[in-house]
């Protein structure tokens, strides 16, 4: 089995704080299997740390106001290029991010507020037939 899980997730520090969201029962599930681990952001050529971003009306913002809906755009290409040729069964994304929500995003207000909705990146892979699921549903 080939999955390809968010880096933040394998413990890769990634994350706009500099930080990772490892997860013991992530890495223990995918143990034996073929994993592909990959952080859009990164590939895109984004720094870390960077500017916490949310969407705010299909838009992707950081907390300083500034419009990165392009940047975000272009991690996702850049993330899809890399994927392309690979046979991939189970995709494994991040919580609550703007790239790889599955199923819930912060409501851009940057107050900690959940409404549902999905990452650019999780929405591109599910519009593409990919099997994809949030960590938490490990």
């Amino acid at each position: 089995m080939k999955v390809l899980v968010s880096a933040c997730i394998m413990g890769v520090n990634c994350k706009y704080n500099g930080k990772n969201n490892k997860n013991s029962a992530a890495v223990n599930f995918l143990k034996g299997k073929e994993v592909i681990s990959i952080c859009p952001e990164i590939l895109a050529g984004m720094k870390t740390p960077r500017p916490c971003a949310e969407i705010v009306d299909g838009r992707v913002v950081d907390e300083n106001g500034t419009d990165v809906s392009s940047e975000y755009d272009k991690a996702v290409e850049a993330a899809l290029s890399q994927i392309q040729n690979e046979e991939i069964d189970l995709v494994i994304l991040q919580s609550r991010s703007p790239t790889c929500s599955v199923n819930q995003i912060y409501d851009g207000s940057f107050t900690g507020k959940l409404i549902p909705g999905m990452g650019l990146f999780a929405k591109a892979l599910k519009q593409r037939g990919y099997h994809v699921i949030d960590v938490e549903e490990i």
